[in-house]
């Protein structure tokens, strides 16, 4: 008999960013289907923005081989956009602290142990081990208000994950690497790279994926006007 399907609830509240997962594949035909499915995403004129491209087996493996050895040589020429503003002020600046300190503390890496805390910022470009890479791009001329569009299509396409089992952590980092990425996928330079989005199985027991993650207070980021 066929497991329920979780609530919408419970799919946001288990949803978190995945760094360890498992050796197992994830059946395309699985997939595809939470890819159908986030297709019914919402977007401005229904202009539906987002472009995907599926890496999986060898040519993940390439693509990683690829960006990896750009990141080991400090080639940092690739970057497709600033991933985030400078200077970050305070509480965003602190809240990124927070989410780093806990993540390090629950990987036993100390802040002074400069190489360890490096090979754990390699692993974005390894995808955590994960079996598929998503990665999300769309012409340059799209403009921010598109640009949410993709964010509301790839916040369905995590919550589709976790209805089937599945994880997933959203990744920027590739972006640093728009420009080889373009290459090594027959992309032109009319078009971005937003983000990846690492998709496969988590490893329950991995502390990495198990820290806690702190969110705002809901009055720190909400206001009420209804006088």
């Amino acid at each position: 008999m066929h497991a329920p399907s979780p609530s919408v609830s419970d799919a946001v509240q288990s949803r978190r960013s995945i760094r360890q997962f498992l050796d197992r594949p994830v059946d395309k035909a699985l997939l595809r289907s939470v890819l159908e499915r986030a297709q019914l995403a919402p977007s401005g004129g229904n202009v539906q923005p987002w472009e995907v491209a599926i890496l999986s087996g060898p040519a993940l493996a390439a693509l990683k081989q690829k960006v990896i050895a750009a990141a080991l040589r400090g080639d940092t020429s690739h970057a497709d956009y600033q991933i985030y503003p400078h200077p970050l002020p305070d509480p965003w600046m602190q809240r990124r602290r927070d989410v780093a300190y806990a993540m390090y503390q629950a990987m036993g890496v100390a802040r002074d142990d400069k190489p360890a805390r490096a090979a754990a910022s390699l692993r974005n470009l390894d995808a955590f081990g994960a079996p598929v890479l998503l990665l999300l791009h769309c012409p340059t001329f799209m403009g921010p208000p598109q640009w949410g569009d993709m964010g509301i299509w790839l916040q369905t396409v995590m919550l589709l994950l976790r209805e089937e089992g599945l994880d997933s952590c959203p990744q920027e980092a590739w972006s640093l690497y728009g420009g080889l990425i373009r290459e090594e996928l027959g992309l032109g330079a009319d078009h971005i790279l937003w983000t990846g989005l690492a998709i496969g199985w988590r490893d329950r027991h991995a502390p990495v994926n198990n820290f806690p993650c702190a969110r705002a207070a809901l009055d720190d980021v909400v206001r009420w006007f209804d006088d």
